[in-house]
């Protein structure tokens, strides 16, 4: 596995606990039934993943995270939610421990920028899905993130994000490449959509700025950012300042693009 950049600081969590089926994989909702078996790559916090659960219940949904502490996240934001039937694994989306054919839906949301290989990570979740059933994957691709006004320590974090992210073995540009990894996986039927996150009013404008401007200095990026040379701490406070410049502005507008596949197999 490639290492995971963000890590699991609060500022990120805050973010990623933002996440639902309704603003994350609506691309894939119209496709899920009752009774459906899941399999949720990489589920971070959870929130998707009881989503997801909900909409398959009373089939199996099992959430997916590279390390114990990882899963505790789901297994915490399941418990919260009430939910029965959702069951918990540590694995390696390079290396499932399932047999093959096991589920009917392999989801993956913003992983695949992350691993050391995304075509391997592909194969690996059509070996474990049924015939006739759906890999769907949705990355953002940080060269397509768009705002307005310029504010030039956005654009040095941005050039730091990228180095760091590539630093760590991942591609932070992954949007833009799920469907020539999806070809290059032996997916011949696969549906490739976009669907982009927009930031322009007062309140998501406060909450998208002050968090990023908290995780440039206190989560792993930071850490990791210093420790390579890549930025120093003056840097990386003039890069938090100018997050919350852009959120303060009234005219402040962003765009998070992101690819999406849905492949059958």
């Amino acid at each position: 596995m490639a290492t995971y950049t963000h890590g699991h600081h609060e500022s990120v969590l805050r973010s990623h606990r933002w996440r639902t089926a309704e603003n994350s994989a609506a691309y894939l909702l119209p496709h899920l039934s009752s009774g459906f078996s899941l399999l949720d790559v990489g589920c971070g916090p959870g929130t998707i993943t009881a989503d997801l659960a909900t909409r398959v219940t009373p089939g199996r949904t099992v959430a997916l995270e590279q390390t114990g502490p990882a899963l505790d996240l789901a297994r915490a934001e399941i418990e919260r939610r009430g939910l029965s039937g959702v069951e918990f694994a540590v694995g390696d989306v390079h290396a499932l421990d399932f047999p093959d054919a096991t589920f009917d839906v392999v989801h993956a949301h913003q992983v695949l920028q992350h691993v050391a290989d995304p075509v391997a990570a592909l194969r690996e979740m059509r070996r474990v899905t049924r015939p006739g059933g759906l890999v769907a994957a949705r990355d953002s691709d940080y060269a397509a993130f768009t705002w307005f006004p310029q504010v030039p320590e956005l654009d040095e974090w941005l050039a730091l994000y990228q180095r760091v992210a590539r630093g760590n073995g991942g591609e932070p540009d992954a949007g833009r490449r799920l469907l020539s990894w999806a070809r290059e996986a032996g997916f011949t039927e696969v549906t490739a959509t976009a669907s982009v996150w927009c930031f322009a009013n007062d309140e998501d404008r406060q909450w998208w700025g002050g968090m990023w401007a908290e995780r440039i200095l206190k989560s792993d990026m930071s850490e990791k950012s210093i420790r390579t040379g890549a930025a120093t701490e003056r840097d990386l406070q003039r890069i938090a300042d100018g997050w919350r410049h852009w959120a303060e502005d009234p005219d402040g507008w962003l765009i998070i693009p992101h690819g999406e596949i849905l492949c059958r197999v």
